[in-house]
């Protein structure tokens, strides 16, 4: 009760009406309304009657001095909530001039509820631990070999704390050709032409979940670039609750996705529909994971590295933020609201945030 009574003193303080620290005093000089004894309520002499009218007595002074006791400061979360982390990526609006965001810059809204921000960490630096995972459809068309070039480029601009791993996806798994290692140059050494029709065809939302079920723990962000068509033999539908998986465990996890389409081998890359339900597959799942996909028509682009550019640009302009969630009685995913009052700054990050269960 002394910090809530400390907090509702200080923060009248330069406001009109009673001075608190003189109701205190008299108090202590047993000049108080009602004959209380401040030394008798000390000590413990005090009968419960007495007690209940004493407190009400202290709550109805602060009240008076202008302020409530029990109000809580600016952005902070009732009793009760739980530490949440995601990583948010800053974009602006307009050009190329991306803005420096500050914690206070920072407002995370659930439903109408303004939560309370405890963290906001600049990923650079000695904070910019990054764990990126470069997945590779196998299935793939045998041009992306003509992309590895760009693929190596930019393993090799990445700073020095990201460490790097590659695997291809192959029948629903990954098979891993490069565990997480920050010698960039032995990943790109890593990179081989993709097998095309021979690797079979699962489809990459089971290979993805598979990828990050095995990814060691750690304290760095995690991040994937995947190569592939999105589509998913097994469930070539608009519904793919493989897909649906592969985004819940992403943001259970708070991985992050970034895609860039390449052709599937055979028939099925010069399918129209199938090519447009896989490229709707891979924004739902980027979007949702708060990464991006990037397309050009319906075929491999002729040259990936615009489009690794764009995702380095991301990787240079990430926050690990922490916010206090209000949670269900069960683990659930919940949306979260970000915003700021920052011209030209848009903050990206997961459709929904994993809040663990009310303790």
């Amino acid at each position: 009760m002394g910090g809530i009574l400390s907090m509702g003193i200080q923060g009248n303080r330069g406001k009109l009406g009673p001075d608190p620290a003189k109701m205190f005093r008299r108090m202590a000089r047993n000049d108080f309304p009602g004959g209380i004894n401040i030394r008798d309520f000390v000590m413990g002499g005090v009968s419960m009657k007495r007690l209940h009218f004493i407190w009400a007595t202290i709550l109805g002074l602060l009240v008076a001095a202008g302020g409530s006791p029990l109000s809580w400061p600016a952005q902070q979360s009732a009793p009760g909530t739980v530490p949440v982390s995601t990583v948010v990526s800053v974009e602006a609006k307009h050009g190329k001039d991306i803005p420096v965001v500050s914690r206070e810059d920072v407002r995370v809204l659930q439903g109408k509820n303004q939560l309370r921000v405890t963290d906001w960490v600049p990923l650079q630096g000695n904070q910019s631990g990054l764990e990126l995972f470069v997945l590779i459809d196998d299935a793939s068309s045998m041009s992306v070999a003509s992309q590895l070039e760009d693929m190596r480029r930019f393993m090799n601009a990445q700073p020095s704390t990201t460490a790097i791993a590659v695997g291809y996806m192959q029948n629903g798994t990954v098979r891993m050709v490069q565990n997480f290692t920050k010698d960039h140059s032995q990943a790109g050494k890593a990179l081989r032409m993709p097998l095309g029709s021979g690797a079979g065809g699962a489809g990459p939302y089971l290979s993805i979940t598979d990828a990050i079920k095995r990814w060691p723990a750690s304290n760095a962000s995690h991040e994937i670039i995947l190569i592939s068509d999105g589509t998913d033999p097994l469930q070539p539908g608009p519904m793919d609750s493989y897909l649906d998986q592969a985004v819940e465990q992403a943001q259970r996890t708070g991985t992050q996705i970034y895609a860039i389409y390449a052709s599937h081998a055979g028939h099925f890359g010069h399918t129209l529909w199938r090519i447009s339900q896989g490229q709707n597959n891979l924004s739902q799942l980027t979007d949702e994971t708060g990464g991006e996909a990037y397309f050009q028509g319906f075929e491999t682009p002729i040259a990936f590295a615009p489009f690794l550019d764009q995702i380095a640009d991301r990787l240079n302009h990430q926050y690990k933020l922490t916010f206090l969630a209000i949670p269900d009685k069960k683990p659930s995913y919940q949306h979260v609201k970000l915003e700021t009052e920052l011209p030209n700054a848009e903050l990206v990050t997961a459709d929904k945030v994993y809040v663990p269960a009310a303790k």
